[in-house]
């Protein structure tokens, strides 16, 4: 790592789409301090992210990156094993996945049942595992809007993909007999595999993007974070997920069935080496960018509870290097 501050003067971050707009902030108000440069931040998925920041030390690796998944053991393992010894973890606060559509479209409230029907390769039909026959909405459940099932999601990469998995869509499978019937790997396969057909769409890791389809089609739906919703509140709304609204105040309670914690990760090693990376991390634990009030709450975030976001803090800023995860 010597020679690495004189090879780079400026911070990198690489990571999760749902992370950057929360990390472009702190990197702004960081910048405005005029000490030093502002932070080069870069959307690579969270996936993408790891891969990057586990490659190595040194001045052409990322300092830091944004996840919307906590690190795997994999990961991790990857990370040990090409030097990258010191990790610090920071649990930034919750985020809410939505399913999000146009003002215009139809009204529509779901379950992750309904969820998993309409977005898995193969679901249960009269007591069979078959290929997804679902078309429309209204062939799921005759209480939904007959439109053409059309979701626009994250790909395999994202965090948010991941999430989504775990939290909606093996949550929905739980509920249908006959996969519960199968062995553990075939059950894995049809819980997890987004079916293929056109009416899930990978629309890439930039969630604008998927923001702009849907203003082009009210018929859509997409699924992104609840910031993405949160900025774009005047054209789109949430779909309600087992009765209950992606808001604000549902998601802090853990009243919404889908949210889950974001991190940004730093290499202890680029710490002091790096110009700014210790006071970036400061930056991005204190009270002001991750509280109550702070000011990642106004993009959207939801701030942890008082006591674990005083842990998070404190343990961010002894940079507690991070044991090993379980899985």
């Amino acid at each position: 790592m010597s020679g690495a501050a004189a090879a780079r003067d400026q911070i990198r971050i690489v990571g999760s789409s749902t992370v950057f707009p929360f990390s472009s902030t702190v990197v702004e108000r960081f910048a405005q301090g005029g000490k030093f440069k502002a932070p080069i931040l870069e959307s690579t998925g969270t996936g993408g992210g790891f891969r990057l920041f586990c490659t190595g030390i040194g001045a052409d690796t990322p300092d830091a990156t944004g996840a919307s998944r906590a690190m795997k053991a994999s990961e991790f393992d990857t990370c040990q094993k090409n030097g990258v010894e010191g990790i610090t973890e920071l649990v930034i606060g919750f985020d809410g996945l939505t399913i999000s559509q146009n003002k215009n479209g139809p009204k529509i409230a779901l379950t992750k049942a309904q969820l998993f029907q309409a977005l898995a390769k193969e679901v249960e039909a009269n007591g069979q595992v078959v290929a997804n026959p679902y078309k429309t909405w209204d062939q799921i459940d005759p209480s939904l809007p007959k439109v053409q099932i059309e979701v626009l999601g994250p790909p395999p990469t994202s965090g948010t993909r991941d999430a989504w998995v775990e939290l909606v869509m093996e949550a929905g499978c739980k509920e249908f007999p006959a996969i519960k019937a199968l062995d553990k790997a075939r059950h894995d396969a049809v819980c997890k595999t987004m079916r293929e057909d056109g009416a899930f769409i990978e629309a890439g890791e930039n969630d604008n993007v998927i923001v702009q389809r849907l203003e082009g089609n009210p018929n859509a739906f997409g699924i992104f974070g609840y910031s993405f919703l949160e900025e774009n509140v005047d054209k789109l709304r949430g779909v309600p997920v087992g009765g209950v609204e992606p808001k604000y105040e549902t998601i802090a309670s853990g009243q919404y069935p889908v949210s889950r914690p974001l991190f940004v990760y730093f290499k202890n090693q680029h710490m002091g080496v790096i110009p700014g990376l210790k006071e970036f991390l400061a930056e991005y634990a204190s009270e002001r960018a991750m509280g109550d009030d702070g000011y990642l709450a106004d993009k959207g975030l939801v701030p942890l509870p008082d006591d674990k976001r005083k842990a998070a803090e404190q343990s961010a800023l002894k940079m507690s290097p991070m044991a090993k995860p379980a899985s």
